[in-house]
Formats: C-alpha cells, sequence, structure tokens
C-alpha cells in the first residue's frame, strides 16, 4: 500500500457532508497493518479495529489551511509499552475526524511510508514528525 486519502472522505468533502470539515477535532492513530489492511471503502474510524490501534489517539492541534495544504503540530504518543497491538512493530499512521463515536468519525488519510515507520514499542514516547511543508494537500 501506499500513503493515500481515504475515497470515502474526499467524497463527504466534495458533497460539504456534515462533520468532514478538518476544522473538527483531527486525530491520528498508529496502526498495525498486521491487523488492519488499507480499504478505499473504509469510511468510519470503526473499519480501524481496536485490536489494530496501538496507542489513544493524538489530536493534530493548530492546523492550518492554506492553498489546499493540510498542517497541524506533530504529535507525541507517550509511554507506548512494548506489546503494544499484537506485539509487533506499527507500519502505519490513520488520520481521522473525532466524532466521539468510531462509528460515525469519518477516515481521512493514511500513512504508511512516512520517516520512522515501522517503530517498535519499546515503553518510550513515539513523536510523528509531520513533514515541515504539511501533513497532505489537495
Amino acid at each position: 500500500m501506499a500513503n493515500a486519502l481515504y475515497p470515502k472522505w474526499k467524497e463527504a468533502i466534495l458533497q460539504g457532508t456534515a462533520g468532514s470539515s478538518l476544522g473538527g477535532t483531527v486525530k491520528a492513530v498508529l496502526v498495525d497493518t498486521g491487523v488492519y489492511t488499507y480499504s478505499a471503502t473504509h469510511q468510519y474510524l470503526s473499519s480501524v479495529t481496536a485490536a489494530a490501534t496501538a496507542t489513544t489517539a493524538q489530536t493534530i492541534n493548530n492546523k492550518t489551511f492554506v492553498n489546499g495544504l493540510f498542517k497541524g503540530d506533530n504529535v507525541t504518543f507517550t509511554g507506548v509499552p512494548a506489546g503494544s497491538s499484537t506485539g509487533v512493530a506499527l507500519e502505519a499512521i490513520v488520520l481521522y475526524i473525532d466524532s466521539g463515536s468510531a462509528a460515525t468519525s469519518p477516515l481521512v488519510a493514511y500513512f504508511d511510508t512516512a520517516t520512522g515507520l515501522a517503530v517498535t514499542p519499546n515503553g518510550g514516547d513515539i513523536t510523528i514528525s509531520w513533514n515541515a511543508s504539511g501533513i497532505f494537500q489537495l
């Protein structure tokens, strides 16, 4: 797989669907691709099973949107224990808009080719440093 914006989210923003704006609470979660496989048909966080996510999702703060470029602060997952998820490396990052329910939180982006991936939890912090030019651009 390669990095991708979820097609269902792109459909939602094109249609102006409520809850599709990145102006809401956008979160990142680390994912074990041995448990979760990206699919263009996935729409909500409930498609990314709890077994696939290694940590509590982290909010991306200080977001900006200039010329179609989405930027935000780096995120840090603190004290990620060894043995998180299935005890193997975490190979992907999933971004979603938090609605408060996994069943209605739209999936936005999937990254599996980023500097620092895969990462194996060892009890320490895992910081995701976005590219200086931004997280992604439409």
